[in-house]
């Protein structure tokens, strides 16, 4: 890391844990994202089906453990 981006976080590390998120969420944005727009907008509607879904007794829960041993088996 240069020193100046060493410092700025360093600084960012005083931070409240809120604040901190809120700085990450700005730096996230400040990146150019049009071209995923439309992949951001389908992986919404698929969350909200999925909400759906499960709220109608059609998806289960699984326990954490489950799922991150399910991800490294990839």
């Amino acid at each position: 890391m240069t020193p100046l981006v060493e410092h700025v976080f360093k600084a960012a590390l005083d931070l409240q844990p809120i604040e901190r998120a809120e700085l990450i969420e700005k730096l996230f944005q400040s990146f150019d994202r049009s071209s995923s727009k439309h992949i951001d907008s389908a992986w919404a509607e698929e969350v909200e089906s999925r909400f759906d879904a499960f709220d109608r007794g059609e998806l289960k829960e699984s326990p954490v453990e489950d799922v991150f041993a399910r991800l490294n088996q990839r």
